[in-house]
């Protein structure tokens, strides 16, 4: 007997994304490889916030969250709520200054802030880099994702 339903349609994450700064950012670029990324962990059915911000927005971010001065480069802010009704789940949010990335690596800013979004996503679903080890991972999924090797 054929089965007469459709295979279900595979689902890919909802990347939002506000930029709300001056620097040239790829925002459809940055889009697919945020949605990769998230895809290739195998996180599909989820919603991810990215806003590209100035250095004082992040700077005010980085005091009021992290009570450290100074603007920053990125920031990840974790929501992983568990799916609500729709069955989304909500990862969080990622923000990145531009113009910081740009100063990281001024011969190719456009590289660092690829870097900096798989850093933040990364960040979201639980990897971090405070050991050697975990370190080490970290860093080798951000460069097969971002294709950019950590200086």
């Amino acid at each position: 007997m054929a089965d007469d339903h459709p295979p279900p349609a595979k689902r890919a994450p909802r990347i939002l994304i506000d930029d709300r700064q001056s620097d040239l950012v790829d925002v459809g670029a940055l889009r697919a490889l945020a949605a990769r990324c998230l895809t290739d962990e195998g996180i599909a059915n989820a919603e991810l916030s990215v806003s590209f911000v100035t250095e004082e927005e992040i700077a005010d971010l980085h005091e009021r969250y992290m009570h450290e001065e100074g603007p920053t480069d990125v920031l990840s802010f974790p929501l992983d709520e568990d799916a609500g009704a729709d069955g989304v789940r909500m990862l969080g949010d990622v923000v990145i200054a531009p113009s910081v990335a740009a100063r990281n690596r001024p011969d190719d800013p456009a590289s660092e802030i690829r870097l900096l979004l798989v850093h933040g996503i990364l960040h979201l679903l639980g990897h971090d880099h405070m050991g050697v080890e975990e370190k080490a991972e970290m860093w080798s999924r951000q460069e097969r994702y971002s294709g950019v090797s950590v200086r």
